[in-house]
């Protein structure tokens, strides 16, 4: 049995703002299908938060906030460049390829997560631009915060994005933990996305608090224009967009997103300190987000599982923890004690 669990930050429940806003939402009537007060006003709070005009768009989920803004940035004929462990690369199902109509996925190694610009400069130049047997390269689409549970400084963005556009590439962001990130680099959301040079960002609420409501949001309106077809062929213009707009403008209210994102934060910090502390231990990668991978020995990992704490194997002896917006002091001290019990080195 899990008592405390660390698989995911998808394990978690949601903030009482956030169903509060659901019930507020159910009461009464409401324009369809994104008509609503909800919507206008996420829009509104969107374009005054990232500082600039913005085409913003709610979906349900994650994996359709990427594919869908993917499909607007490539053609069926193009190549999207991404991390090689990306989740769009290697946790949607083929949902880009699909929902682009062919485009490929071109992975590219980088540490810790993280793409190099003159990685991607090398893979550009011998990636036969203009040649009709070749993919063309369309866009670029960065993770923040990485899969590794790291974040690109905006100055790497810029220089990723730089290449990019030098390309004729857009620039997309997967921003299913972009408030972790954020809280980590203590920026402002426009100098991590647009003033960097990304062009669309895929804003995930869910895993941050909410129950299901992603964005997908444009910083130049004018590169949306069709994107409401896409989203209602590829059935994400939910009828009752409402109670998707309330759980975004709830999570983003009065800054309850960055203040939700900073706690998780602290808590992977506190745990990858207590963890690393041990005899044997090893951080894999360094802990900016809300994800701690860790290198124990066998012993510690077995003592984990048997407190009952949840954790994912990722590689060998190397775990994968996930603090979340309400991971509370208590679960972070159970699993140091456990793993330091084992008796391990």
């Amino acid at each position: 049995m899990i008592v405390y669990d660390f698989r995911s930050d998808n394990v978690a429940g949601a903030v009482p703002e956030v169903v509060d806003a659901l019930a507020a939402a159910a009461r009464g009537t409401a324009a369809p299908y994104g008509e609503d007060p909800w919507t206008e006003r996420v829009g509104r709070h969107l374009a005054e938060l990232f500082e600039t005009d913005v085409a913003v768009f709610p979906v349900a989920t994650g994996t359709a906030a990427n594919a869908l803004a993917l499909s607007a940035l490539a053609p069926p004929h193009g190549a999207v460049y991404c991390h090689a462990d990306s989740h769009v690369n290697t946790d949607e199902c083929g949902a880009p390829e699909l929902f682009t109509g062919g485009a490929k996925l071109v992975g590219l190694a980088g540490a810790h997560g993280r793409l190099d610009p003159a990685d991607l400069e090398r893979a550009l130049a011998g990636a036969g631009i203009g040649s009709v047997h070749r993919v063309q390269p369309a866009a670029l689409t960065l993770s923040q915060a990485t899969e590794a549970g790291t974040a690109y400084r905006p100055d790497a963005v810029a220089a990723l994005a730089a290449v990019a556009h030098r390309h004729g590439m857009a620039v997309h962001m997967d921003g299913a933990r972009f408030a972790n990130a954020l809280a980590f680099l203590g920026c402002t959301p426009a100098e991590a996305t647009w003033k960097a040079g990304v062009d669309a960002l895929s804003l995930g609420a869910t895993k941050g608090g909410a129950l299901a409501a992603e964005a997908v949001v444009f910083f130049n309106p004018a590169a949306a224009e069709g994107f409401g077809f896409r989203r209602k062929r590829g059935g994400h213009l939910v009828s009752k967009m409402r109670f998707v707009s309330a759980q975004l403008e709830a999570w983003l209210a009065g800054g309850l997103w960055l203040r939700l994102a900073r706690h998780a934060n602290a808590r992977a910090r506190d745990l990858a300190a207590g963890l690393a502390a041990l005899p044997g231990a090893r951080l894999v990668h360094p802990v900016e987000a809300n994800e701690v991978f860790v290198e124990l020995p066998e012993p510690a990992i077995a003592a984990l599982a048997a407190a009952g704490i949840g954790f994912y194997r990722w590689e060998g002896a190397v775990l994968r923890l996930v603090t979340a917006f309400d991971t509370p002091p208590v679960a972070v001290e159970a699993a140091i004690r456990a793993a330091a019990g084992s008796g391990a080195g």
